[in-house]
């Protein structure tokens, strides 16, 4: 399997500036689920993507906190299956 990276620099047909809000949640949420599984899934959900900022709604404050204490982590691992940054933060 490929990284969508892998794609962006071979065919150069995207740029990390021109990412639409469908594919960083796709991305999110494939993050979220080798993080936390298909309950964190089911309890995290990106509302809004908007200068390098994504934001996410919670079920519970639990998985607010625990997105919190994960979300540099979150943040770089989004970057890197991207290939860019076009993530800077998090806001819950």
């Amino acid at each position: 399997m490929k990284l969508i990276k892998s794609y962006l620099s071979q065919k150069n047909v995207f740029q990390v500036k021109n990412l639409d809000d469908k594919t960083i949640f796709f991305i999110f949420k494939k993050i979220i689920k080798e993080e936390f599984g298909n309950i964190g899934l089911a309890n995290l959900r990106p509302e809004y993507y908007k200068d390098k900022t994504i934001f996410i709604k919670s079920n519970s404050s639990v998985w607010s906190s625990e997105l919190w204490l994960n979300r540099d982590k979150i943040v770089r691992k989004i970057n890197s299956e991207i290939g860019g940054k076009a993530i800077d933060k998090i806001k819950i």
